[in-house]
């Protein structure tokens, strides 16, 4: 799949909302190179291109083999307070130049933290980045971001399914940075990961018991139960993704009863396998018939070497979406934003505006 050219290329270039990309799956090949090169760390190529062709792919994997891309190059960027900082500030403009207005962007404080954290990950020795310390910058990133190019920009922190250990901090950063950037706490890695560890569940029932919002990776290729699970359990309000409900029919009435926003992200679904590599049997074409409460997104563009119009143009192309489709996904993706009410109401105005539609009436 061709990386997008730009904004002028897309099927779709009127405002967007992206609620589901990866902080640490959307870094600039040359900002590894910069911190890598800073660093002394060991890449292999020296150049952006070589670079990619070590970390993006184009034919389907495992999710396990789509993990071990990051090994790849976040030893040169975690437990750096510049880098930290700078990735974030650069997905803001990333973001800005697709045409985004809002993002809410996810990331594993532990994973670029390299001290306070056990273990320390990416085989780096101990320094001085903390997980509480990596929320910060982050935050100030994307403050600078928002300053710089006019779009609104959110966080959502993630637990890790495998660390069970890391969630209670988890949940005890968003605590500490609740709507200073950080809107909601999720789970992200192998959904493989049998069974929902109690530390999952008490990080959960503490965000809900002080109003942190939820969203946990679930179906993806894991089956319907852990959707079940990350529902009735962890008391979710979206979904990451969320395709194999389709195997549970009933679940999947509930949930579009009860609207519950799936966060869809067309290339990354069949990049990772989770997905028939034929779009034409794609979940997203039953989530459009039965008119559910999903979102476009683009997951990790660094590895899939894709910016946002890649999966527009697929969802055009392969998946049959119309211009009214793309309005409503995102109208979609406004309101089932974890935003305060009074900007969720200023970001949906945004859109009725631009897309010429009569609020509350985005049929």
């Amino acid at each position: 799949m061709e990386r997008s050219e730009g904004q002028g290329l897309s099927v779709f270039d009127l405002p967007k909302v992206e609620l589901h990309v990866h902080l640490d799956g959307a870094i600039k090949p040359e900002t590894i190179l910069h911190f890598g090169r800073k660093r002394g760390i060991s890449l292999p190529a020296d150049s952006a291109e070589g670079l990619s062709q070590h970390i993006s792919y184009n034919k389907p994997l495992t999710l396990t083999q789509f993990l071990e891309k990051f090994a790849i190059y976040m030893p040169a960027v975690a437990g750096d307070h510049d880098a930290v900082r700078r990735i974030a500030y650069e997905l803001v403009e990333m973001k800005a130049k697709e045409g985004v207005i809002y993002v809410e962007v996810r990331y594993s404080p532990h994973l670029l933290a390299n001290c306070s954290v056990c273990p320390v990950p990416w085989d780096q020795k101990e320094g001085d980045l903390t997980p509480d310390e990596v929320v910060n910058l982050v935050n100030q990133g994307l403050r600078d971001g928002e300053r710089d190019f006019n779009i609104k920009a959110r966080s959502i922190l993630c637990c890790m399914r495998h660390m069970p250990s890391w969630s209670m901090e988890v949940v005890e950063l968003c605590k500490k940075y609740q709507n200073d950037t950080v809107v909601a706490i999720d789970i992200a890695g192998d959904e493989l990961v049998a069974g929902t560890f109690p530390e999952h569940r008490k990080a959960y029932e503490e965000a809900e018991r002080c109003g942190i919002h939820r969203t946990v990776h679930a179906g993806e290729i894991g089956s319907p139960s852990v959707i079940r699970e990350a529902i009735d359990v962890l008391k979710a309000e979206r979904i990451g993704h969320g395709y194999h409900v389709l195997e549970d029919p009933g679940l999947y009435r509930e949930l579009l009863d009860r609207k519950i926003h799936f966060e869809a992200c067309p290339l990354s679904s069949i990049l990772t396998g989770a997905c028939d590599p034929d779009y034409r049997k794609h979940p997203v074409i039953q989530f459009m018939s039965d008119k559910a409460n999903y979102s476009l997104n683009s997951d990790d563009p660094l590895i899939f070497n894709s910016t946002i119009h890649t999966d527009y143009k697929i969802a055009k192309q392969s998946l049959g979406f119309t211009e009214e489709e793309f309005k409503r996904v995102n109208i979609n993706a406004a309101e089932s934003s974890f935003l305060p009410e009074e900007e969720k109401e200023e970001l949906l105005s945004k859109l009725y505006e631009a897309y010429g539609m009569v609020p509350n009436n985005p049929s």
